[in-house]
């Protein structure tokens, strides 16, 4: 396994291996490896000839300095699962490699979606995001490119960039990755105390409550969003920040459900805020 700091060396490695005519899967990590990433990770070495993985701590998609300081980071660990999954290529830029010239001048403008929800809440994150997966996506090339669901407003940002933007990368996602309770995987939930990691199963039981009330014909988003706020709103560890139902192809918010459609929540557990997301079955 090849372990790489800079763009040029990783865009070479990358034009060499498309001009032996084998294909490239790319994913996009911020390390800290859980098996959400390792479910991605796996899935492009079997679907690629050439599996390559970033790991980068953007620091653009930080409000708060705090937040970037704390976030987990474990590079060697990360590096040694990386190896264990035949990983051909690991790019790990510095923030410096990355912006040279410190914050860019220029940036991706992620739009209204980028304005709602995950965006209300984390003003700029998803310009910090979507221009760190533009970088990214110029330093590896024309690829596959593996996202988890779990970031659902993310994923449909980054589908957006690549049509809007024309770039010649395939987006892929696959499903949430969770614990027994029901908890999604996130790098984020390393920062709970016992008792708000217990408490933070409330998520996906509210969304659960939503999928039944879904299945069983309701067809009132109000009446989804009212079950999931109760659920999360009786958890005395959970501090709720929304609650929604969106229309699966357009991610804006419906009040009565006609096509696909998704359940969104987050919530903060002391300081942590989660969030998970599950598509509603069609009745």
């Amino acid at each position: 396994m090849e372990v790489i700091r800079t763009v040029a060396t990783t865009l070479a490695s990358c034009d060499e291996a498309r001009s032996n005519g084998k294909s490239i899967g790319f994913v996009p990590t911020m390390g800290s490896f859980h098996d959400g990433h390792l479910s991605l990770i796996r899935r492009a070495r079997s679907e690629r000839d050439v599996a390559i993985v970033s790991i980068f701590v953007n620091p653009l998609q930080f409000g708060d300095p705090a937040d970037l300081a704390a976030y987990p980071r474990n590079e060697e660990r990360d590096l040694t699962i990386a190896r264990e999954l035949n990983v051909d290529v690991v790019f790990a830029p510095s923030a410096e490699e990355m912006y040279p010239q410190g914050r860019p001048d220029v940036a991706v403008d992620p739009g209204p979606l980028g304005e709602r929800l995950e965006g209300a809440s984390r003003p700029g994150h998803f310009r910090g995001v979507l221009t760190a997966v533009a970088k990214l996506f110029h330093a590896v090339g024309a690829c596959r490119a593996y996202f988890g669901e779990k970031d659902a407003q993310q994923l449909a940002l980054v589908r957006r960039m690549v049509a809007d933007l024309s770039f010649p990368v395939d987006v892929v996602s696959s499903p949430t990755v969770r614990e027994a309770d029901g908890v999604a995987m996130s790098s984020r939930n390393a920062r709970l105390t016992p008792d708000q990691r217990e408490a933070a199963g409330c998520l996906f039981l509210a969304l659960s409550e939503a999928a039944e009330l879904a299945n069983a014909g309701e067809r009132d988003a109000a009446k989804l969003v009212a079950a999931m706020a109760r659920e999360i709103g009786a958890t005395p560890e959970a501090r709720l920040d929304y609650a929604v139902v969106v229309d699966e192809a357009t991610f804006t918010e419906v009040r009565e459900i006609r096509t696909a459609a998704r359940a969104l929540v987050a919530a903060l557990f002391g300081q942590t805020r989660l969030i998970d997301n599950l598509l509603l079955p069609t009745a």
